[in-house]
Parts: structure tokens; sequence; C-alpha cells
């Protein structure tokens, strides 16, 4: 792993950190598959879900002083409507479930276990603040002959599935954002990976 820290922070001490965390938010999702076209203003607000749920953490990487990653969860109960309604519709108990945000990272740190660094701190916290059946995150589904796929690409599916995480397509839910190449929002669909707590 680089010489760099992983700070783990409830969400309630994270404010002083949100301007920095939107903008590599913005600069990291602009990537494929998101292809993200967003704003500081919206980021902020988003990122107020963290701030004021009492059990969420933020995982930040530093070097030195500038943020270089960071990684996002709560309990689904503390989580929006979009992302609760699949679970809802399926009979599962929100107030067992932890869901994991979103993690990013530039590239010059990555492939050099930090993203295995995220999911063990993310449920290291889990462990802490609750009883939870089921961890779980969701992602992004695009075309496997969308124009702006990057030649050679490789999906992130085999980290997770070494993770404990297993894709349900039967859990989907729609997020609307603006791609970079595309001139209004569109709907994107977003599937989630789920993993068992203690074999329950």
């Amino acid at each position: 792993m680089p010489d760099v820290e992983i700070l783990p922070l409830r969400g309630e001490q994270a404010p002083a950190y949100i301007p920095a965390l939107a903008q590599l938010r913005m600069e990291v999702f602009r990537e494929f598959p998101y292809l993200y076209d967003g704003s500081m203003a919206y980021e902020e607000n988003y990122l107020r879900t963290y701030l004021s749920s009492p059990d969420s953490v933020i995982v930040l990487v530093r070097d030195g002083d500038r943020i270089v990653g960071a990684s996002t969860a709560l309990p689904m109960r503390d989580e929006t409507i979009e992302f609760q309604q699949p679970f809802l519709a399926q009979g599962y108990a929100i107030e067992r479930i932890f869901y994991f945000g979103e993690s990013v990272l530039l590239p010059p740190y990555r492939g050099q276990g930090i993203g295995v660094a995220f999911f063990e701190a993310r449920q290291a916290h889990a462990r802490q603040v609750g009883e939870f059946d089921l961890y779980c995150f969701c992602a992004v589904e695009r075309e496997s002959d969308h124009p702006l796929r990057p030649a050679g690409y490789q999906p992130l599916d085999n980290f997770w599935g070494h993770r404990g995480y297993t894709k349900h397509p039967e859990l989907v839910t729609v997020y609307r954002w603006k791609d970079i190449d595309q001139p209004i929002e569109t709907d994107k669909k977003m599937v989630f990976w789920l993993k068992q707590v203690n074999g329950r």
C-alpha cells in the first residue's frame, strides 16, 4: 500500500472535508462507467446525508494534506427512498441492512490495496454501530458497446466477488444524472450487490 493515511470519520466529524470530497467525487466519477457531469452544489448537498446520520462513516485517504480517496457508508434506514425502495419491495428489513455508498480514488493510488482497505474499514464500522444481516452497495449498469467504454476496460465484478459480495439483478434502483456527452439528465440503472453477515 502507498504511504498514505487512511482515516475513518463519523459523518459528524467530516463537515470541513465536504468541499474536497465533492471535488474528488466529480473528478473520479467523470470516468467510465459513471461519466458523471456533476456540480459542487449537488455533491455537497448529497454528502450531507452522511453528515446527518449518527452512524455513518466517511473513510478518507490522505497523502500529506491532500485528500486522494474516500469511501462512504451508513445504515440503510438513513438513506433516501431511492435506495431503500428495491429492498422494501422485496420484503427486506431495512433496519438490518448497512449500505456502502461510493468509493473514489485517484488513478495513481489504485491497485495498491486501498480498495480492500475501504471495504474492511466500512465493515468494521458497521460492526461497531449495530447488528446487521446484510452489507450492500449498488453499481451502474452500462451497455457493453457503450461508445465511451475505454478499450480494455475491466469492471470490478471480480474484485467485489472476492470481497464476498454477490450481484442481485432483482434489486435495482434508478438514479438520474447528466453524462459528460449528453445535454440533459437521463435515468441510470443501478444494480445492488449483497453480502450476508455471519452467514445469516
